[in-house]
């Protein structure tokens, strides 16, 4: 397998300057969920408050019994607490505003080197600090939302970015696989929710070095701009039919953060290793998404719904269907990435020869493989958990 640069301008994405528009993360479906009685209902309520409230809900069932909800939520409990700590101020750090913990920065800018150099540097700290993958790029207004989510009025309000913050720092958190695996299930949402605190701590340490220095820096998780165009354009991987970014190290088994700053930084170029082809090929997530949300066709400009952005080709989720889903089953769902093919250990050198195959001519057989070997079939949270539980759990009653 070899990472080529894709010298597409907007990697894998066919923008339309005619038709297109900032996306409003007043739109996104789980903030449609707060206002618009189209996506708001009891369950979704339901879904919400399991996450914040004591567990007094949960099913005598595999992968959803009071111990999976236990674990999910304390998985959570890191970036709930950023999350939580200004609600009182109308902001939600990490989902609807940027992160704010940091100490005050240096007056002074420090000598960082050539943007080559301090890029070099840059990398290695995020790595030591416990990112995953680490990718440079510049700022791009598009993927700015053009307004944040106020939970204080149901409506719009400013997202401000300086200017001046030129570069974007993408990282990734690799998701747990092992609980991946188990999805849909509450123990795969306990994988979610980790990447996501793992992901605040290290977005919070990188911006506090770079502080350090005298520089700016803006920690933003799914907050003020859209992670998966930023981590594309950071050359952390390509886009897939699932609407996710997939990576060469983790496949889809991750989530990314990202850092706005004016440290000179030497940008990374998008990447391509066959993703497109094989995702023109395979159709392991549309066939297996419960709620059909995942396209099975070729990219279009199509919009499901107002929580798709307007005038950019390419494969778009049913945001609608998807969440209704996880409201039915009180938990995200991730069986998308379970079923990818590309999730896989590539540290292994079987899975590294799976990964060249793929990006060749040969990319039936590669899939063939996949599916012989039973790849992606969902495990039970039984083998999960280091012993089972044998007596019944029955759920607390009503």
């Amino acid at each position: 397998m070899t990472v080529r640069p894709d010298n597409r301008p907007d990697a894998g994405w066919q923008v339309d300057t005619s038709t297109f528009e900032r996306f409003s993360q007043v739109d996104d479906v789980f903030n449609r969920s707060w206002w618009d009685p189209t996506v708001r209902s009891s369950k979704t309520e339901r879904f919400f408050e399991s996450y914040r409230k004591p567990l007094e809900e949960w099913r005598n069932a595999r992968g959803f019994r009071r111990k999976d909800y236990a674990l999910r939520n304390a998985a959570w409990h890191g970036a709930d607490i950023f999350a939580e700590r200004k609600e009182d101020d109308d902001r939600r750090e990490g989902f609807l505003d940027p992160l704010s913990a940091l100490r005050e920065a240096s007056d002074e800018k420090a000598d960082v080197g050539t943007a080559e150099e301090s890029a070099a540097e840059l990398k290695q700290v995020a790595l030591t600090l416990g990112a995953d993958l680490v990718g440079l790029t510049g700022a791009d207004e598009r993927w700015l939302y053009s307004e944040r989510y106020s939970r204080a009025t149901d409506g719009p309000k400013p997202n401000p970015m300086d200017p001046s913050l030129a570069n974007v720092i993408v990282i990734g958190q690799a998701m747990d696989a092992s609980m991946i695996a188990t999805a849909p299930s509450a123990l795969a949402g306990a994988a979610t929710g980790l990447g996501y605190s793992q992901d605040v701590i290290v977005l919070l340490a990188i911006s506090q070095y770079i502080r350090n220095l005298g520089y700016s820096a803006v920690p933003t998780l799914n907050d003020t701009a859209l992670a998966i165009p930023y981590a594309i354009k950071a050359g952390l991987g390509e886009y897939g039919r699932h609407g996710l970014v997939i990576t060469p190290q983790h496949g889809s088994n991750v989530r990314f953060g990202k850092i706005f700053t004016d440290m000179p930084l030497a940008h990374d170029a998008p990447i391509r290793f066959g993703v497109e082809e094989m995702c023109n090929e395979c159709r392991a997530c549309s066939d297996a998404c419960p709620s059909n949300a995942i396209p099975g066709d070729s990219p279009s400009d199509h919009r499901h719904n107002q929580s798709n952005i307007k005038g950019i080709t390419k494969w778009s989720i049913d945001g609608e269907a998807c969440f209704n889903y996880w409201a039915k089953i009180n938990s995200d769902c991730s069986v998308c990435i379970r079923v990818c093919p590309y999730t896989r250990d590539f540290s292994q050198r079987r899975n590294h020869l799976w990964l060249r195959l793929a990006d060749s001519p040969l990319r039936k057989l590669a899939l063939w493989i996949d599916t012989k070997a039973g790849r992606g079939t969902r495990v039970s949270s039984n083998d999960w958990w280091p012993t089972e539980t044998k007596v019944a759990i029955t759920p607390k009653p009503q």
